[in-house]
């Protein structure tokens, strides 16, 4: 071995990698005898060495490589673009075949796998959970899954915690621990805990065989009594706590210090090797080590008698389709969106709540689609106004119920467990295999998914770049509880940070929604349930409001994702003015702003505008969805000044704007993080986005407006005041406002010495 045999960057992480060579040996002896049908997730986040080895010697590589060839060029080429320019990375990523977890942020390969074993009854994932991993909260709640998972209708996850030691530079803590307080740990999370330890490979390879072994036959043995209806309620499901050294076989001392089984294994445990003379040569020995003569032949190739011990075809793990879910993925069954409609007489005069209509469409889904679609909510379903779904299915739970439990069985499809991170993690698995779901939530929680978000779209970013990869299902969000109306729980559920997570994630997969009423919420909703490779953002609250739109008006609003609701606009000609709204409380209190405007300037030229598709404010080269500069002149022209009332922070509004002519002229109003426990308007008010703050904002920025229309001054400003008092007295919004629906009349506005709310009861 030479100097220049060596790359100029030494970068990877082989610490982990043993372990996972050693777990992956065996399950493909299990997959050959038993015919399993096997996804391998490894946990370990730079555990990308031992997967792309095991994947390229049993031949899936080269098959979605070809150029990658079974000889010793392939070899070459595959050693060259690790962790190099235009290669591939050191993680389980996406150009891995057989993978659908990446290890990057660690803690959350075992939601990854319930995920993706629910309604899968034949498939058994190998969830290997590195001993750092262990330690984060993601990993830690996620061992409750076996609560949820079904015997008669999903499949299996075996865990296998891995314990190597170290982290990058410290000790693990579940390391540390011994045997019995690890029994007992997995025993009281539900599970039969089986150990293995050792460092003599020899030892450790016939234990090992003979407990996974032991594993294996014991998820069938539950899958089979549990199906045959001779068990009921959760089994013991097994695990393994595989204890090995931390770079076990590689350099045992380097320069005089320890390296194997300690945190020194961890990364490169040889990194001085163009340089020192010493170092090379541990290297040539380590690799020699593996006896590489009697492993591959003259050419190159693996030998044929030990490429023959892997799997075959399908069920080699590298190439099961469960990897590469969208090959297997069904279109749900879709009922008629527009059969669940809000129909009225007369628009904006009636209340209802939007997501209870979404909720009997989910209902019908689910009817539709028995195993093909699951709602995903921490504990919140009801709340969020989605009951209706309760009506075909059960919340799941394979544990004990109780009498006075409601709607709550082991054949529920319903997931709800308090904790944002299983129920997005068990969705990402869900869709990653090919299903479909919808991961509802309070939006201030949201925020506790932020970085799952985050990773899942850089995932599905970097997939529309492997040609081989087929396309997936979105992963769908609802969020409800909104900012606006948590002005009961107060400033903690105040929150819509989520939109501004997705708007900056690759325009090739970010779409955000924020739809009024009903009927679009409805129409937006059956456009995501048909997509695929999108975060797909929906943003809308649960309690009644006004509904604006018919349902055909509905569909061509959401079709063109932005546009002018000339009725309830006043502009025979250009208007003087634009208000601009996207989301449920900013629509309303624009479209009373206008009506305020109506009455008491009739004579301003008042255009309102609905933006439903968030990222149509984008200019076209910057998102798919973006309006062109002539889209966006009609809609807004190139002269009137905009006052913009927005959902969420100002800022994401000027963000999206940016690159577009005249973005001055836009004046945004949006959440400023005021208020807590108060009224529902309050929250407008405080927050500076009411109907009357906008009025006062195109008295400011309408030229000849402060100085010809006093009257309008007036009632705004004494309103405001007016509003101040009452709440305190009453404790509930004046009912002129709490009650407001739109009409052709205004009372008269308040007066200057009227004493506010003096003859109002509550």
């Amino acid at each position: 071995m030479a100097v220049d045999h060596i790359k100029p960057r030494l970068l990877g992480h082989w610490g982990t990698s043993p372990g996972l060579n050693l777990i992956y040996a065996h399950m493909n002896r299990l997959i050959k005898k038993y015919d399993l049908n096997t996804l391998y997730m490894a946990g370990p986040g730079h555990g990308g060495p031992a997967l792309v080895a095991n994947v390229y010697l049993e031949g899936s590589y080269t098959e979605f490589y070809p150029e990658v060839t079974q000889d010793e060029a392939g070899l070459l080429r595959l050693f060259r673009q690790f962790s190099t320019p235009g290669g591939i990375p050191s993680h389980v990523s996406v150009p891995t075949p057989g993978s659908i977890h990446e290890g990057g942020e660690l803690g959350y390969v075992l939601v990854h796998a319930f995920g993706a074993v629910m309604d899968n009854p034949d498939l058994l994932v190998t969830a290997v959970v590195g001993d750092g991993e262990a330690e984060t909260g993601p990993l830690a709640g996620s061992w409750k899954s076996i609560d949820f998972i079904n015997p008669t209708r999903d499949g299996a996850v075996l865990p296998i915690l891995h314990l190597n030691g170290y982290k990058i530079a410290g000790p693990t803590v579940f390391a540390r621990h011994s045997d019995e307080d690890l029994a007992k740990f997995f025993e009281g999370q539900g599970y039969e805990p089986h150990f293995v330890e050792g460092d003599v490979p020899d030892i450790v390879h016939q234990t090992f065989a003979t407990t996974l072994e032991a594993a294996v036959v014991r998820i069938r043995e539950i899958q089979t009594s549990a199906r045959s209806g001779q068990t009921s309620g959760r089994p013991r499901w097994p695990m393994i706590v595989l204890r090995t050294p931390k770079g076990w076989t590689g350099p045992k001392i380097v320069d005089g210090v320890p390296v194997e089984g300690t945190f020194r294994a961890h990364q490169v445990p040889v990194s001085e090797v163009l340089t020192k003379p010493d170092h090379l040569r541990i290297l040539e020995d380590w690799m020699r080590s593996y006896k590489p003569e009697e492993l591959f032949d003259d050419n190159g190739a693996f030998r044929a008698e030990y490429a023959a011990l892997s799997p075959a075809g399908d069920r080699r793990m590298g190439a099961t389709p469960h990897a590469n879910g969208g090959k297997l993925s069904v279109p749900l069954n879709l009922p008629h969106f527009e059969d669940y409609a809000f129909k009225f007489d007369q628009r904006a005069t009636q209340r209802t709540g939007s997501t209870a209509r979404l909720g009997e469409y989910l209902r019908d889904i689910y009817k539709s689609n028995p195993d093909n679609f699951r709602l995903f909510c921490p504990d919140e379903t009801n709340s969020n106004r989605l009951g209706a779904v309760f009506e075909v299915s059960d919340r799941c739970l394979v544990s004990d119920i109780l009498p006075n439990d409601d709607h709550i069985s082991a054949e529920g499809r319903v997931m709800e467990v308090l904790s944002e991170h299983c129920c997005h993690g068990w969705l990402e698995g869900y869709t990653l295999t090919g299903r479909h779901g919808l991961f509802a939530t309070y939006e201030a929680f949201a925020m506790v998914v932020d970085s799952m978000s985050m990773q899942h779209g850089k995932w599905m970013e970097h997939a529309k770049h492997v040609p081989w990869r087929a396309d997936i299902p979105s992963l769908n969000y609802l969020l409800t509880s909104t900012c606006w109306r948590n002005d009961h729980n107060g400033f903690s559920h105040q929150g819509p940070g989520f939109i501004d997570t997705v708007i900056h994630r690759k325009p090739a997969v970010a779409r955000v929604y924020l739809p009024p009423d009903a009927n679009c919420l409805l129409s937006v909703a059956d456009h995501c349930f048909r997509s695929h490779n999108y975060l797909n953002l929906i943003v809308i609250d649960k309690q009644p409001q006004l509904q604006w739109l018919t349902m055909e008006e509905a569909k061509a609003h959401c079709a063109k994702g932005a546009g002018v609701w000339d009725m309830y606009s006043n502009q025979p000609g250009e208007p003087d003015v634009v208000l601009a709204c996207a989301g449920d409380i900013p629509t309303q209190e624009t479209i009373a702003a206008a009506w305020i405007l109506r009455e008491l300037a009739p004579d301003l030229k008042v255009r309102v505008v609905n933006i439903v598709d968030l990222m149509r404010l984008c200019p076209a080269d910057r998102h798919p969805h973006g309006m062109s500069d002539t889209e966006f002149t009609e809609i807004f022209t190139t002269t009137a000044p905009v006052i913009f009332a927005f959902h969420g922070y100002p800022g994401v509004i000027h963000d999206l704007l940016h690159g577009r002519q005249a973005h001055d002229r836009f004046h945004v109003r949006g959440y400023q993080e005021e208020g807590t426990t108060t009224t529902p308007f309050d929250m407008v008010v405080l927050n500076k986005i009411s109907r009357l703050h906008l009025c006062l904002d195109v008295m400011r920025y309408v030229p000849g407006m402060l100085e010809n229309n006093a009257d309008l001054a007036a009632h705004c400003t004494g309103m405001l005041r007016e509003h101040e008092t009452y709440i305190r007295q009453h404790f509930d919004d004046l009912p002129e406002i709490r009650d407001w629906v739109w009409s052709d009349h205004l009372p008269s506005p308040t007066q200057p010495n009227e004493q506010p709310g003096a003859d109002r009861t509550p």
